[in-house]
């Protein structure tokens, strides 16, 4: 028996990294996955690996149209859906001075709208049984990061737009909460992985974080173990915050 099955999830990002571990691990746990990227080629061939539990679609996060059709489409391969983890982001390092306001509302449309549209998107599809919505906020949608203006300001309103989503829902059996991972060994963070030992040596746990770390957290959330929380930040990043 999986801790997953009998669900059926839609993960963004999920062609890499953060997103290509949580594919992984839930289809591990017994359930079925869309899962949805841009870099298609990619994405097709992280799908192939994991099995027929496992389909891949084109989305951009930006466009209702597309998350609308893509809900569609994972209600129509596997007949229902019941957990979406919101996981694609753009990071750009940049400090307040350096950022424009075209590379701002980039950041914000992925990071915060895309999120959104997907929440609205899959939410008449979970009235019926209920479900759980999970956003991939940030260490840095804790305290501020003066290195990365855009990316902190979208982190921090994904919390709030979890909290508030989660307070909404609630009534209708829809769970909402964040993941707050640390730092991860993902491309995105490709450019500091070379100062790794000094990174780890400032963690209480002496090392940096792992895709399957986030994976764990998402699967607990998606499972019925977790059935009692809602509106949560569920930080994961070796003791950083602390």
């Amino acid at each position: 028996m999986g801790r997953l099955d009998g669900r059926v999830a839609l993960i963004t990002g999920a062609a890499r990294g953060q997103g290509q571990a949580e594919a992984e691990r839930f289809v591990a746990e017994g359930a079925r996955v869309m899962l949805a990227d841009m870099l298609d080629d990619r994405g097709r061939d992280v799908t192939a690996t994991i099995g027929n539990d496992a389909v891949y679609r084109h989305l951009d996060v930006t466009s209702a149209s597309d998350w609308a059709s893509a809900i569609e489409a994972i209600v129509a391969h596997f007949g229902q859906i019941d957990v979406l983890v919101n996981n694609a982001a753009i990071y750009r390092l940049a400090t307040f001075a350096e950022t424009d306001e075209a590379a701002y509302r980039t950041t914000l449309d992925v990071n915060l709208v895309g999120p959104f549209l997907g929440m609205q998107a899959v939410v008449p599809f979970m009235r019926e049984r209920g479900g759980s919505i999970i956003n991939v906020s940030s260490a840095n949608g804790l305290r501020g990061n003066g290195r990365a203006i855009a990316y902190t300001a979208s982190k921090f309103g994904l919390r709030g737009l979890t909290k508030a989503a989660a307070i909404d829902l609630g009534p209708a059996g829809i769970r909402v909460n964040a993941i707050i991972p640390g730092t991860i060994r993902t491309d995105m963070i490709g450019y500091a992985l070379d100062r790794e030992p000094e990174i780890a040596a400032t963690l209480p746990v002496r090392r940096i974080g792992e895709p399957a770390d986030i994976a764990a957290a998402a699967v607990w959330l998606a499972s019925d173990e977790s059935s009692f929380v809602t509106g949560a930040d569920i930080v994961v990043d070796g003791g950083y915050t602390a």
